[in-house]
């Protein structure tokens, strides 16, 4: 995951209790000892799934954890993403929708809060300018909502920080439709901070005017995870 400020949690955890989260999510070592402190907690609860995928599914350089039995699926056919909220005209769009708005493309690196990196990871996908436009946010939204497939993941943008010049929502990672474990069909790229912030799987966004805590937050990291600039490093 990739971030600036404090470290947050991967983006994916492992079974709560009885139900099992949806998830995978990358990690590393912090050098902090409050990093570390977060690291041990994190790997108590999140079950490595690199094990029981193929080496094609696994990367060099990329870690895949999931806090849940499984990982969300993707069907072309039904599935929708739906922007709602504090919008004058609500969308729902299918795949086809989505891949037929102006395309963007980044090379970037992805920061994991717990002190790992990927390097030169080529992401195509729609800035949020272009996704929001036909939904036309209200004056009063300035938060953008990610709600995940992967329940109960949520996370947060402000509409300043999805305006970063290389923030988008992605749909094509290194030439190659987005993987199911790293968040098909559409997963929130922002390498200005820590994949935690980095919402897979994402099916609503919800304009809102306030930030929540995400399910990471919730559990002690930043809700700004600036790479470089938060709790995880």
């Amino acid at each position: 995951m990739m971030d600036t400020p404090r470290e947050a949690p991967p983006e994916a955890s492992r079974p709560y209790g009885r139900r099992a989260f949806l998830g995978v999510t990358a990690l590393g070592l912090s050098s902090l000892l409050w990093g570390k402190f977060a690291w041990n907690a994190f790997t108590s609860a999140a079950q490595p799934l690199e094990d029981a995928l193929p080496p094609s599914l696994v990367p060099s350089g990329w870690r895949i954890y999931t806090v849940a039995s499984s990982m969300p699926t993707f069907d072309e056919a039904t599935w929708r993403l739906g922007i709602e909220g504090l919008v004058d005209a609500p969308q729902t769009l299918t795949y086809a929708d989505l891949r037929a708005l102006p395309r963007a493309e980044q090379i970037s690196t992805f920061h994991c809060v717990t002190g790992w990196s990927v390097k030169n990871v080529h992401w195509a996908g729609v800035r949020f300018r272009d996704l929001l436009a036909a939904a036309k946010p209200r004056s009063e939204g300035t938060v953008l909502e990610f709600v995940s497939a992967e329940q109960p993941y949520v996370d947060t943008l402000t509409l300043e920080q999805a305006d970063l010049h290389d923030a988008m929502l992605a749909y094509e990672m290194d030439g190659k439709p987005l993987p199911r474990e790293h968040g098909a069909p559409v997963r929130v790229v922002i390498p200005e901070m820590y994949g935690y912030k980095n919402t897979k799987w994402v099916q609503r966004i919800v304009v809102t005017d306030h930030v929540s805590p995400g399910y990471w937050e919730q559990r002690g990291y930043d809700i700004d995870a600036f790479v470089g600039k938060s709790n995880g490093l």
